[in-house]
């Protein structure tokens, strides 16, 4: 069971200039794309032509292309050979190496459709899987990936979450699968009285009470919530992160957390995943491909960056401790570290 870090662990790396970072991936479109010429070499690549160093191909154009380039790139190939790309790559590869390649080439809400059917269908349900999936993404990238989930896999998400996972933490996967966030949407009068229902949720812990603290958390507006989490302090003296940690427990507390979180900065957020899936359970594979992947577009350079500033070594350096061969390349191919950073 993972614990998050106390609120005051977490001031070197929150967000006193977050108005001022810049939202940044890793990876771009590259320019001069030509997905006849990466189908080519991916034929090649996959059928061996280029011996002892077809899987270093594969990561040169895959990693280095965005996704709606990977995704051409899977047209041409299906074009060009007739058969599909995703297929190969999995009949061709193995182990984790074959988890980046392929995880690659699915669209973003594809992609977490694919992780989520996993971490419930799977031996035993994944819960924190569930967990950085579905706290973090916008109303639009829940719609999108409940779309793909039922296109991928003829089930319906929300039915999959009730009957994989149970009690207050199902309630609140359930109210985050919903996708009805309020967005840009603030009012200073109310904040107040949500914190003052945060804070009775905290001092009373019954069912009803758990229900107004994951309803304010799931539906209230990031910017709302930013006034909320003020007020709380003001009212309570505690930031939201310890009182929440003092006065739950399981994945339900975790759960709520990551929300606050999210809610604050998440590249913070993600930057302590990676870093708790690395060096506390032992390189969790999973988690870093799952995280390096989804973020490489949208935030993954400010991720590198909250990583150095908390823990003092870049994400580049520790992927290379640990991993190693062509996933170690693939892994820092999509981290996009440099030299100095090692």
């Amino acid at each position: 069971m993972l614990r998050f870090m106390p609120a005051k662990e977490l001031v070197q790396i929150q967000v006193g200039n977050r108005g001022l970072l810049k939202i940044q991936g890793t990876i771009f479109p590259v320019p001069n794309f030509d997905p006849v010429m990466d189908a080519q070499l991916l034929g090649g690549a996959l059928q061996g032509l280029y011996v002892n160093c077809n899987k270093d191909v594969l990561i040169d154009i895959l990693t280095q292309r965005c996704n709606a380039q990977r995704l051409m790139d899977a047209e041409a190939y299906r074009n060009m050979y007739g058969r599909d790309l995703i297929m190969e790559l999995k009949e061709t590869l193995s182990h984790h190496f074959k988890d980046v390649m392929v995880g690659l080439m699915y669209p973003p809400a594809s992609y977490d459709a694919h992780e989520l059917w996993h971490a419930m269908k799977g031996a035993g349900t994944e819960q924190n899987c569930l967990i950085d999936i579905l706290a973090s993404r916008s109303n639009g990238e829940i719609f999108q990936m409940k779309e793909a989930y039922l296109m991928q896999y003829d089930s319906d998400l929300l039915q999959d979450i009730y009957s994989e996972t149970s009690g207050h933490f199902r309630d609140t996967l359930m109210n985050l699968a919903q996708g009805t966030r309020q967005e840009g949407y603030a009012d200073p009068a109310m904040a107040a009285q949500d914190a003052m229902v945060l804070w009775e949720a905290c001092q009373q812990k019954t069912g009803e009470h758990k229900n107004l603290l994951q309803m304010i958390l799931c539906n209230k507006s990031y910017q709302q919530l930013w006034m909320v989490f003020q007020e709380f302090q003001n009212i309570s003296g505690q930031d939201i992160v310890d009182a929440i940690n003092e006065c739950y427990d399981g994945y339900f507390q975790e759960l709520l957390v990551a929300i606050v979180l999210c809610v604050r900065d998440k590249a913070s957020y993600f930057a302590y995943r990676l870093y708790n899936a690395i060096h506390e359970l032992g390189f969790h594979n999973k988690t870093v491909i799952r995280i390096l992947i989804a973020r490489s577009e949208i935030d993954l350079m400010n991720i590198r960056q909250r990583y150095k500033e908390r823990y003092g070594k870049s994400l580049f350096h520790d992927i290379k401790n640990f991993a190693s061969g062509h996933y170690e390349r693939a892994l820092l191919a999509i981290c996009a570290g440099d030299a100095e950073d090692y």
